[in-house]
């Protein structure tokens, strides 16, 4: 997608959100409160690689289990088309879903407006055709100067259409039924990231919107991310980001506020401009984006999202009645913004650019992105919230219901610790570091996501990976997704017996609640002796998983009886790295331990037990750069430290 607009992101070290928009803005009395849905974008060009129904239901099963009514199918004018959106259609059906046609202008010619009516005739009869107020919906990417009443009569049906038509374009709204926003990321009016003087806010895009409606519903959009980082090896070079930061928060209280009849996910599966929510494993063709899309699940961004949906469903106005589980997720991208990576970046050379999205090097915007993790919580009670990135370390106090803090952003691994009183809620340590280093090469600014409870990993399948390494200058990257599939939690203690308190949340909500649950830890943990930054090694007395993020080898591991051992079924257990990596990257791929960027995993399987722990503090030889760093700390604490680019500081 293309084009794409705004919303002014306030960031300090602890955000309360305030629940409020501009009093000169007429939308606010005019809530639409009934017949409420929301919907999510999903690209049917990237989906050519499935075969049957069955394929699609995994999608369906996990939108509808967060509340999502239908997907918004996506459709070019690709050979494969009608294939795909068939298998869509009986999987929805199959699976008490609904899905709709959204017709992507930058395929279809707005001249079409027949064969437009035919395609919605082709498909709306089908069970699981979604209807609004008795009429056949349909939608699109752009397509203003449609003829919609060619459309309508081509059509031969009650159509409930809501395009992406934009007012300021001075398009008719005479013969729509309502309009999809796609302004969903804060930029400059012209498609690009905001620039001084020139700062158009989602809530801006909103106002016009309605205004213009008059009444009729409104798609308001909702998105966490953009960034887009396509070079010369695709025809479709494009390189830039909209400020997307704690924007995923931050938009979902202003839905609860302005109450819309709809709201629509952008997107599900756009890889390619990574602002998807569904899973990196859903079956897809790679159109180039797996060189930063590999190893940045985005699942926690649904996650946090699910009890909003059911606020914004049941037309409340906060989201703290609609938290049925403590949960904390984070998000951060995987390097410092001002990482200098022209040497090896895919996109510093010149490439075609009749759309004028290409830059070179960096993308543009790239300076309206804030080196932070972001970190959000969803209470049932108060908390404390303890955040490690790097070396920076800052303790909160969480209010009951949902709030949102920022940590700058520290080179080193990330973790996390949510305690009441004495009692761990839970705790554990990212998956991804931060890195001092180009992650394959190139600028990438995509965000890693993540959450506690933790969940397994998901994985970028082959189809999902076959042009990674299209246009990739470095040969330390491989097409193999390299983060760990076992919960990066190191512990998850719930609290036993049960407490009730009162308190006023940071997003400006208050809630009294009781939670309780009994003591069933099924990991143990180890925690890094005073001093040391961070530290974390899960394991249990039947699996021994080593989870060894730390740039601190002297552990100190404390192990206790479990009732069961986590799952535990595909791991790295062998891995291969440049000149001076390679015996580094060989002993500690071997174990579970492989950082991407100087190491590249090339075998895959059950976890191998690590060798026995000797207290050594391996650090990098004088000379070397951080990227020795973990690898120095885990190779020497295990018996291997190799004397051409490790010593000790013991």
């Amino acid at each position: 997608m293309q084009f794409i607009i705004p919303i002014l992101v306030a960031l300090s070290t602890v955000i309360s959100f305030v629940q409020s928009l501009p009093n000169t803005s007429k939308f606010l009395d005019s809530r639409q409160s009934t017949n409420r849905l929301v919907f999510s974008h999903f690209m049917i060009g990237i989906t050519s690689d499935r075969q049957s129904a069955a394929d699609y239901d995994a999608d369906m099963q996990r939108a509808k289990e967060y509340g999502i009514d239908a997907f918004a199918l996506n459709i070019g004018v690709d050979p494969y088309t009608d294939q795909q959106l068939n298998l869509a259609y009986q999987s929805a059906a199959n699976n008490n879903m609904k899905v709709f046609l959204s017709f992507d202008f930058n395929w279809w010619a707005t001249g079409q407006a027949t064969q437009v009516g035919q395609k919605i005739a082709q498909y709306a009869s089908l069970p699981a055709q979604l209807q609004v107020d008795g009429k056949v919906f349909a939608s699109s990417f752009a397509g203003d100067g449609l003829d919609v009443a060619a459309m309508r009569s081509a059509a031969g049906v009650p159509l409930f259409f809501a395009p992406n038509f934009h007012p300021s374009m001075g398009t008719s709204l005479s013969n729509v039924d309502g309009l999809l926003n796609w302004m969903g990321w804060p930029n400059n009016g012209n498609n690009k990231a905001p620039t001084p003087g020139s700062n158009i806010s989602v809530q801006a895009g909103d106002e016009e919107y309605i205004n213009a409606l008059a009444g009729k519903a409104y798609i308001a959009p909702a998105s966490a991310w953009f960034s887009t980082h396509f070079g010369p090896e695709v025809p479709y070079s494009k390189n830039w980001v909209f400020p997307s930061d704690q924007l995923w928060f931050d938009r979902w209280n202003q839905i609860l506020q302005l109450g819309p009849r709809f709201v629509e996910i952008l997107t599900w599966n756009d890889y390619g401009e990574s602002h998807y929510v569904g899973p990196l494993s859903s079956p897809h063709t790679d159109d180039g984006a797996s060189k930063w899309v590999n190893d940045m699940p985005h699942d926690g961004w649904l996650d946090m999202a699910k009890p909003f949906i059911s606020a914004f469903k049941a037309g409340a106005t906060s989201v703290s009645n609609y938290i049925t589980e403590d949960e904390l997720i984070y998000w951060y991208r995987p390097t410092p913004r001002g990482e200098d990576c022209d040497a090896t970046d895919t996109c510093m050379v010149p490439a075609n650019n009749a759309s004028g999205n290409y830059f070179l090097g960096r993308p543009n915007g790239w300076e309206s992105m804030q080196d932070t993790v972001f970190v959000v919580s969803l209470l049932q009670s108060p908390a404390t919230i303890q955040v490690s990135s790097g070396s920076n370390s800052q303790t909160f106090t969480a209010a009951a219901g949902a709030s949102a803090f920022q940590v700058p952003m520290g080179v080193g691994p990330q973790s996390f610790t949510v305690t009441r009183g004495s009692n761990t809620v839970f705790s554990g340590t990212s998956l991804k570091n931060v890195v001092d280093s180009c992650v394959c090469g190139l600028y990438n600014f995509n965000a890693y996501v993540g959450g506690l409870p933790a969940e397994s990993g998901d994985p970028l399948k082959p189809d999902g990976l076959a042009a990674f390494a299209q246009g990739l200058k470095v040969s330390t990257c491989s097409a193999t997704p390299s983060l760990s599939s076992v919960p990066a939690s190191a512990t998850s203690v719930p609290a036993t017996g049960s407490t009730t308190t009162t308190a006023t949340s940071t997003s400006g909500s208050s809630t009294s609640s009781t939670s309780s649950a009994s003591s069933t830890s099924s990991t143990s943990s180890a925690q890094a002796p005073s001093g040391c930054s961070v530290g974390i090694i899960t394991s249990t007395a039947i699996v021994t998983v080593t989870t060894y993020t730390s740039f601190c080898s002297n552990v100190q591991t404390t192990s206790t009886s479990s009732s069961a051992a986590p799952s535990v079924s595909n791991v790295c257990i062998g891995g291969a790295g440049p000149g001076n990596y390679i015996g580094l990257c060989s002993f500690c791929c071997s174990y579970g331990y492989c950082p991407p960027g100087p190491c590249t995993c090339t075998a895959s399987g059950a976890p191998v037990p690590t060798p026995p722990t000797t207290g050594v503090n391996g650090i990098p030889l004088p000379g070397e750069d951080n990227s020795y760093l973990g690898l120095c700390s885990f190779a020497c604490n295990h018996g291997y430290c190799p004397p051409t680019a490790c010593t000790t500081a013991n």
